[in-house]
C-alpha cells in the first residue's frame, strides 16, 4: 500500500475531520496574480547555545548576514518597500527587531518594518508575507528574514516572586517594609528557564518533545529508527560543509572581541549509533524514545531572502533563483503538533493538482527525527491519508535521497524563529545545485499548526 501514489483531489474538496486529528484549512485561490521571485538570500552559521548568552543577539544576528546581503546587491538598502522579519524570543532591549535591524542596516529612517510571529513558522511568515504583498501589486522589493538567539532566552521570576517584589514595591512605611520582607522564601529567587515555558504549549500543558513522543507512538516509531534518521542527519550535513555546499548560502558572522564564526557548530560527523543510543530520554523517562541526540538543538542564527517583482527585476537587472508558486497554513490538535507538515502540504498540492512524484526536492524541518518519521508514516497510512487527509488513497513514500539532503535542525540547530526562512532558502540552493524543478518547504509549528511554500526553479 505505501508503493501506492494516491492522486491528489480537488482543492474544494474538505477533508474528513477524525482520526488522528482534524484539518482547519486556510485556502486561498490559486494565484492568478503577479508572479514574485526570490532573487538572492543568505544566513548566518547556525551556533549552538552553550550554557550561556551566546555572542549575538537576534538583531547583531539580522544584521551579521544582511549587511554583506545588501552589499552585493545592485540597488541601495533603501530601495526596498518594506522589511520583515520573523523573531520569537524577542528580548527587551530589541522591541520590534525587524525596525531595529533596517536601522541598523542602513535602510534609512523612512524604512517601514514589522515583525512577525508565529512560532516555528516564523521565518516562512515572513517570506510568505511578502510574497503575498507583491503579489497582490502592493510592493514590489521586500526584504524578508528570520532572526532567534536562543541562548539569550531570558530566566522568569515565579509568579510568586513577582508578587512579592509588587508588595514590597508597595510597601511605604519601615513596618510595611519589614512585613514584606518576612514573606520572602528562599525558593522565590529561584528562576525559571523561560525556553522551557516557551516551548510548553499552554493548552494541552505537553512541551514540544512529549508531542513527538506521542506522534512516535501512534505512528510506532522505534529508537532505533529515530536514532538512525539523526545520524544520518549529522552525516549529510558534514558532507555539504565538505563539498561546499553551503558556501554561497553562509556568511560568515564576527562577534564584538573579533572572533569569527564561519560554519554551523552543531554538528556531529563522528557521532555513532553506539553513542545515541547510550542517551537517556530527554522527556519520557525511563520509557521515552525522544532524545538530545534525536532532537533539533537549540542554536541562534539568522537568514535573509530577497522577494522581488518582475517589474523590480527589470529596475534593478536582478536575475531570478524560483518563483514563489503558493504557500499553505493548516492546523490541528496542539498534542499532534508534529504531523502539521502532512497537512499543509497535501493541502497545497491538491490546490495546485501536483502529485507526490511532481516534487523533486523536499525540506521538512527536523524539529525531532521521531516526527519527521511519524510524518512519513502518516502519508503511507491509509487511515490517516482517508479520514484526516481527504485523499481516495494513501499519500506514499517519499524518496529518503529527496528529503532534506543536506541535513536539517537535528545536525543545524533549531532558532526558532529562523528555521523557516532557511529551509526555504536551502530548498531554492539544493535544487539548483542538483538540477530539480520543484520543492516544497515545510514545517510543524508549535501550538498545533503547519506551514508549507511551493517554489520552481527559474
Amino acid at each position: 500500500m505505501a508503493n501506492q501514489q494516491a492522486k491528489t483531489a480537488p482543492a474544494k474538496r474538505k477533508p474528513a475531520a477524525g482520526g488522528r486529528g482534524s484539518v482547519v484549512r486556510r485556502s486561498p485561490a490559486a494565484s492568478a496574480q503577479r508572479p514574485v521571485y526570490l532573487v538572492d538570500g543568505a544566513r548566518t552559521p547556525f551556533l549552538r547555545a552553550r550554557g550561556k548568552p551566546g555572542p549575538f543577539t537576534p538583531v547583531d544576528l539580522a544584521v551579521q548576514c544582511g549587511r554583506p546581503l545588501l552589499l552585493r546587491q545592485p540597488f541601495a538598502p533603501d530601495a526596498f518597500d518594506t522589511v520583515i522579519l520573523g523573531c520569537v524570543n524577542v528580548i527587551a532591549d530589541e522591541m520590534n527587531p525587524a525596525r531595529v535591524a533596517a536601522l541598523r542596516l542602513g535602510m534609512g529612517e523612512a524604512m517601514t518594518a514589522f515583525t512577525v510571529q508565529i512560532n516555528c513558522g516564523s521565518g516562512m511568515q515572513s517570506i510568505d508575507t511578502a510574497f503575498r504583498t507583491i503579489e497582490a501589486g502592493k510592493a514590489d522589493l521586500i526584504l524578508a528574514g528570520g532572526a532567534e538567539a536562543l541562548s539569550h532566552a531570558p530566566l522568569v521570576l515565579r509568579q510568586e516572586a513577582a508578587a512579592w517584589f509588587g508588595r514590597f514595591a508597595m510597601a511605604k512605611t519601615a513596618l510595611e517594609r519589614a512585613s514584606a520582607l518576612a514573606g520572602f522564601r528562599p525558593e522565590m529567587a529561584k528562576p525559571v528557564i523561560g525556553l522551557e515555558r516557551g516551548l510548553t504549549d499552554p493548552v494541552t500543558n505537553l512541551n514540544m518533545g512529549q508531542t513527538a513522543e506521542k506522534i512516535g507512538h501512534l505512528f510506532d516509531i522505534s529508537r532505533e529508527a529515530a536514532d538512525a534518521y539523526a545520524l544520518e542527519s549529522h552525516r549529510r550535513l558534514a558532507k555539504a560543509q565538505k563539498d561546499g555546499a553551503l558556501a554561497g548560502e553562509v556568511i560568515p558572522a564576527i562577534d564584538r572581541k573579533g572572533e569569527l564564526y564561519d560554519h554551523d557548530d552543531g554538528v556531529r560527523p563522528d557521532s555513532t549509533m553506539e553513542k545515541l543510543a547510550k542517551l537517556n530520554p530527554a522527556f519520557e523517562r525511563p520509557y521515552g524514545r525522544v532524545t538530545p541526540g534525536n532532537s533539533s538543538q537549540i542554536t541562534d542564527g539568522a537568514c535573509w531572502v530577497i522577494l522581488a517583482s518582475e517589474e523590480a527585476m527589470k529596475k534593478h537587472g536582478l536575475t531570478p533563483l524560483a518563483r514563489i508558486v503558493d504557500s499553505e497554513w493548516s492546523a490541528l490538535d496542539p498534542s499532534i503538533m508534529g504531523l502539521g507538515p502532512t497537512l499543509c502540504s497535501t493541502a497545497l498540492m491538491q490546490r495546485q493538482k501536483l502529485m507526490r512524484t511532481d516534487i523533486d526536492l523536499w525540506e521538512l524541518n527536523e524539529a525531532f527525527a521521531a516526527q519527521v518519521l511519524a510524518c512519513l508514516a502518516a502519508w503511507k497510512d491509509e487511515d490517516f491519508c482517508r479520514k484526516v487527509l481527504g485523499l481516495d488513497a494513501v499519500f506514499g513514500a517519499i524518496d529518503h535521497d529527496r528529503l532534506n539532503v543536506d541535513g536539517g535542525a537535528i545536525s543545524l540547530g533549531h532558532p526558532v524563529g529562523t528555521s523557516g526562512n532557511r529551509i526555504v532558502l536551502h530548498l531554492v540552493n539544493a535544487m539548483r545545485r542538483r538540477g530539480d524543478k520543484r520543492g516544497i518547504a515545510t514545517e510543524c509549528i508549535g501550538g498545533g499548526q503547519g506551514g508549507a511554500m511551493l517554489l520552481e526553479v527559474v
